[in-house]
């Protein structure tokens, strides 16, 4: 299995990162990738995928993810030439997080220009992108559809209808499966994933975020992918090995990891 959306970088697992390694590994986790979420952040992802030891490997992403815009407004003339500085020099994967937030303080439409910036790299590099999509999907959609990224790219903790999963699959993004098809209460998400191509979904913890049902309040890790891999091989009524399987294919194929 791959997570392909764990935050490994982020400070609280800093104490304890080669250890959760081994037991990744052990739990037949063979990767995880690392979302990038601001320019400052992008070194730490460089390092950590440049010194891969044990079997579960690292892979990074670079990307402004929405919340940290006010942070990242301020050095906005220099963000480009940065952003091509960080892909040129490293092998980041992919462009994300990015994406659009209708929750946040930062109004939609001073997400959008870094949002379509975003697009237009991911068109002219070639990379799949990771987004971002929270109650803003007919924003992400149209977006989506304007640009036609041909690498495609993936919906990150997707929450919402087939209808709309669907949508994003016919524009080429896959679907992210996350802990919280395991909350009852989220049923028009757990009928989505439940109904959807297994070709069009992909596994991830969002770690330390999204805990499961039943570890509220607590940090989430990922060694609680296999636990979201079982949820969602119930959910579909599909022997677990081969659900496995073919995401962890999905996986390999959106990413161009071999």
């Amino acid at each position: 299995m791959i997570d392909s959306h764990c935050h490994l970088d982020f400070e609280i697992f800093d104490d304890q990162r080669q250890r959760l390694l081994s037991q990744c590994a052990d739990l037949d986790i063979d990767g995880i990738i690392i979302p990038g979420i601001e320019p400052v952040q992008w070194q730490k992802l460089q390092r950590l995928t440049a010194i891969q030891s044990g079997d579960c490997r690292l892979w990074a992403a670079c990307g402004v993810h929405p919340w940290w815009l006010p942070d990242v407004e301020p050095c906005k003339t220099d963000y480009g030439q940065r952003f091509d500085h960080q892909i040129a020099q490293t092998s980041m994967i992919a462009i994300g997080e990015c994406g659009l937030d209708g929750a946040i303080a930062t109004p939609i439409e001073h997400q959008l220009p870094w949002f379509e910036w975003h697009l237009q790299r991911a068109c002219d590099l070639q990379l799949p992108l990771i987004v971002h999509a929270h109650r803003a999907h007919n924003d992400v959609i149209r977006m989506l559809s304007r640009y036609r990224p041909t690498a495609g790219g993936v919906i990150h903790g997707f929450s919402g209808s087939v209808e709309m999963a669907l949508q994003y699959w016919q524009l080429g993004f896959y679907i992210g499966v996350g802990g919280t098809i395991t909350y009852e209460r989220a049923a028009k998400t757990r009928r989505a994933v439940s109904q959807l191509p297994l070709e069009s979904l992909l596994l991830e913890t969002d770690a330390p975020d999204m805990p499961l049902q039943g570890f509220q309040g607590q940090s989430n890790s990922p060694l609680q992918l296999p636990e979201v891999a079982k949820s969602l091989a119930h959910l579909r009524n599909e022997p677990l090995s081969e659900l496995k399987q073919v995401i962890s294919t999905n996986t390999r194929q959106l990413f161009k990891l071999g």
